[in-house]
């Protein structure tokens, strides 16, 4: 069968025809458009009628091409105009494995495009027909589908529409060679998107107007922006008021010329999504939606008005807003429906099938409702039907091409979608005008105009100014002279006050004189008066003072008889003192050797080269009671008997003795208590929990850390002991010993006590938080292998926990590991020769990787190499199948080894 030079179709099922434009091929673009050589097809139109169904069409009113140069349309009123969505079908032609496979059998599809329908065959001897707008072979150019189709809504959008073009079909029917070709290397066969922006720009006035586009993809319902990658998750914003959905999040490019256009186009088909498929080899998996902006300025607007006044002042006319059209076109590329028995679809591809069949049949539905006039339309139940709403329903005008291939193997999906273009049909917009008054013009002109008035007030400030500094002038010259005249006056008015003021000194002098003569006989008798009262009054006084000496002599005997008391009672205090003295050197005997015994038993444990675990001290009391019962002197062991001699409370009252060696004998007492489970609980009990937390924080001692902390991780053990530690700030107070600490024994201890507490599920959250993570990778930097196997531990213990919490449910976020940074030091020792660091750290990998939310941070951080290694070469078989395990099941992970081609 012969092929079209310009019509063709999608890459399908190993075809030799390709619809993905080249990213490095040059771009050959007209400047003129094409000669129009087909009629367009005419937006008053209506459909024929068939003998499958009869299609009643409305007109759209007068044809927008008659009208769109001197369009004059008043802002105050714009009538909607009914328009129902045109539809075409589009042929491809068979591909090279159709043209094997169906050599024998008849194309499923008859077109008569002289009567503008086609028939869809049922057998032999049977068909279905069907009407539409337009039936273009698959002979027809891209030029003349862009006419039929694409040029009328373009021309639409030219005069203020908003516009929509859309192509719908089985995968690798030629969607996106109808929409999307950019004719790089043959020109004719540049597609919809490419010559509708030639129209654009060969219309507008870019000095005046402003062309601007969003290049969008519809992927997993998620929409993503195809110029911005990074841009990835956008919102759907609708007007409560209107309806209207806008993508605020969107990139808005504004084009300059076709150049930078068809850059844009390449740069969005580089990142749009596509696949292999049965059904074609690269079948897109998004859709993708390309949103035009055109913003006209129309001019000569208000000449008519204001010719009717010519009275009218400047500044009145001048405040009349110019008025501008914006219209929208939207292009858009659905991504094709697909059966995933024939596409072979699996894994992740098919999760993309699915998807993009719901988004599809979710469009079916609105389309329906819209075609039966039903009272709800399903437009919410898919981001690509909100993003539809206004093209199908709404105020644009929409032209729709469905695209179908002829290979009767494919007669269901081909049937599919010619229903849907039918039901289409059916659906009508009201196209409305969209039309405003340019607020931002006149606001500029209000600005020139604000610049003038304030330089006249300036020069009208200035003149107000000069006039005020002459007036203020003038009024100083009146001002001095009417103090000198006030000064005059004042110094004549003075000294008449002053020769009144003597006389009157003088007057008054005459009558004091007078007066004191007359006081000082009064004087003499009253003194003579208070000597006699106040001599009685002494004789009272000294009376009563000989009283009191008389009472103070009778307390003075008693207070000395309380003495004798007091002193007897010292005497009593200084020997029970000395007793007291005798019993705390008794005990400082003991616990020096206690001391020496623990010492003795640690070093001969390190000798033996145990592994050395904190959460192993068990096993140190253990190998202690036996050397002790190998002894054979039948006695308890001096721990034991120290604790039953002594008591509990006593030893670790020791603990805040002030003498140094003794709080060093005491809390070395409780850590070998601690080793015992029989112990401990007697030891929280006491209240030896908080006071070996106290120790840490008051504490300067080395020594005293380091066996407090070995204590504390004994503690850690058990549940109940970790949820009080973390209660009463252990993790902090360990974290700060951590940060201090330089000997390597007692980082050792602090960390193994912290790997205990990262063993408790319900703790996981608050250890982060109190910086117990953080903790652990600081004490690194002491090299001692020793350190780094708890280390290692704790990060195991904790990375066990976070799996276990996704794995139920609770947990959906990365871990806690990986945002501290703890991935890079995992990833350094994954492959340390000590066998106690490597066995750990392997199975931190292992839980860390179980978590699918943690894969591309473990993939970027190099872990996926060492999940490889551990899979194939651990000597721990049971990590070695949980390595495997993970890696099989993860997508993510799988998806990175096909990439780098690791064979797995």
């Amino acid at each position: 069968m012969a092929t079209s030079s310009g019509g063709g179709s999608g890459s399908g099922g190993g075809g030799t025809y390709s619809y993905r434009n080249g990213a490095t091929h040059s771009h050959k673009s007209s400047s003129k458009l094409d000669t129009h050589t087909h009629k367009p097809l005419s937006l008053n139109s209506s459909s024929n009628s068939s003998s499958k169904n009869h299609v009643k069409s409305k007109s759209l009113g007068p044809s927008s091409t008659t009208q769109r140069r001197n369009s004059t349309t008043s802002k105050d009123h714009h009538p909607s105009v009914p328009g129902r969505v045109r539809v075409a079908v589009r042929l491809r032609p068979r591909n090279a494995e159709e043209s094997v496979a169906d050599a024998d059998f008849a194309d499923c599809v008859e077109l008569q495009p002289e009567l503008k329908r086609l028939k869809l065959r049922k057998n032999n001897w049977d068909a279905d027909t069907y009407a539409f707008d337009e039936v273009l072979t698959e002979f027809a150019s891209q030029k003349r589908v862009y006419e039929v189709v694409a040029r009328p809504v373009v021309e639409s959008v030219l005069d203020g529409y908003n516009g929509t073009i859309m192509a719908y079909g089985q995968t690798g029917t030629g969607k996106t060679y109808t929409l999307g070709r950019l004719g790089e290397e043959d020109t004719a066969a540049r597609g919809i998107m490419v010559r509708s922006m030639e129209d654009i720009l060969a219309d507008v006035s870019l000095e005046t107007d402003s062309v601007s586009v969003s290049y969008l993809q519809l992927y997993m319902e998620s929409i993503q922006d195809l110029l911005d990658p990074a841009n990835d998750n956008i919102t759907i914003v609708e007007d409560p008021r209107t309806g209207d959905v806008s993508l605020p999040g969107a990139s808005l490019v504004e084009i300059r010329d076709q150049q930078s256009f068809v850059e844009l186009l390449r740069l969005g088909e580089v990142h749009r999504f596509a696949a292999n498929t049965k059904l074609n080899t690269e079948s897109s998996r998004s859709h993708a939606i390309l949103m035009v902006h055109v913003r006209r300025s129309i001019k000569g607007r208000d000449a008519g008005h204001s010719s009717e006044n010519g009275n009218h002042p400047h500044s009145v006319k001048s405040l009349k807003p110019p008025v501008v059209r914006k219209g929208k076109l939207v292009v858009v590329d659905l991504a094709g429906s697909e059966r995933i028995d024939k596409s072979g679809s699996e894994g992740h591809t098919l999760e993309e099938a699915k998807s993009i069949n719901l988004s599809l049949s979710a469009l079916g539905k609105c389309i329906n409702a819209l075609a039966e006039n039903s009272a709800h339309v399903p437009f919410r139940d898919s981001k690509l039907t909100r993003l539809l709403r206004d093209s199908f329903g709404g105020t644009a005008r929409t032209s729709l091409v469905i695209t179908i291939g002829p290979s009767p193997k494919h007669r269901g999906e081909t049937a599919s979608t010619i229903m849907f273009g039918q039901r289409a049909m059916k659906v009508e917009n009201m196209v409305k005008l969209k039309e405003e008054f340019d607020y931002k013009s006149l606001a500029r002109k209000l600005d020139v105009e604000l610049d003038k008035l304030i330089m006249e007030h300036e020069r009208q400030q200035k003149a107000f100014e000069d006039e005020i500094e002459r007036m203020a002038t003038e009024a100083q010259h009146r001002l001095s002279e009417a103090e000198r005249n006030y000064i005059d006056l004042l110094e004549k008015e003075k000294s008449k006050y002053e020769k009144d003021y003597m006389d009157s000194i003088r007057k008054l002098e005459d009558q004091l004189a007078m007066n004191q003569r007359k006081n000082e006989d009064s004087h003499i008798k009253s003194r003579a008066e208070k000597e006699t009262l106040l001599r009685k009054a002494a004789e009272g006084e000294v009376n009563h003072l000989k009283i009191q000496v008389s009472e103070l002599k009778m307390s003075e005997a008693s207070r000395k008889s309380e003495i004798l008391k007091v002193h007897k009672m010292l005497e009593e205090e200084v020997h029970q003192k000395e007793k007291l003295e005798r019993e705390i050197a008794i005990l400082q005997s003991q616990l020096l050797q206690l001391s020496l015994e623990s010492d003795q038993t640690r070093h001969q444990f390190e000798r033996d080269g145990l592994e050395k675990d904190v959460s192993s001290v068990d096993s140190l009391t253990s190998q202690v009671k036996h050397q002790q019962q190998a002894s054979g002197n039948g006695e308890k062991p001096s721990i034991a008997k120290l604790f039953e001699q002594v008591g509990l409370q006593k030893i670790l009252s020791l603990l805040e003795a002030e003498d140094a060696d003794v709080r060093i004998h005491a809390v070395k007492v409780v850590a070998n208590l601690a080793a015992e489970e029989a112990n401990q609980g007697k030891i929280v009990e006491a209240g030896g929990l908080t006071s070996l937390l106290r120790l840490l924080q008051s504490s300067q001692d080395e020594t005293i850390h380091r066996v407090a902390a070995g204590a504390i991780a004994n503690l850690a053990m058990n549940e109940t002991n970790q949820e009080l530690i973390m209660s009463q700030g252990g993790i902090s107070l360990l974290s700060m010993t951590a940060a201090s600490a330089e000997d390597p024994q007692t980082l050792r201890m602090v960390a193994g006590a912290i790997a205990n507490l990262c063993g408790n599920d319900k703790l996981q959250s608050k250890l982060r938080g109190e910086g117990g993570i953080k903790a652990l990778l600081g004490m690194v930097r002491c090299r001692h292998p020793d350190v780094h196997a708890q280390v290692a531990r704790g990060i195991a213990n904790f990375a066990k926990c976070e799996s276990r919490a996704s794995s139920l449910g609770t947990k959906s976020a990365r871990s806690f590991l990986i945002e501290d940074g703890a991935l890079a030091w995992i990833v350094q020792n994954a492959n340390n020769e000590a066998s106690s660091i490597r066995r750990h750290i392997e199975l931190a990998l292992c839980h860390l990787a179980q978590h699918e939310t943690n894969a591309r941070d473990m993939i970027n951080g190099g872990a996926l190499w060492e999940l490889v290694r551990i899979s194939r070469d651990c000597s721990r078989e049971d990590i070695k199948t949980l390595a495997h395990r993970t890696l099989v099941s993860s997508p993510t992970f799988q998806a990175e080894m096909r990439r780098m081609r690791i064979s797995y």
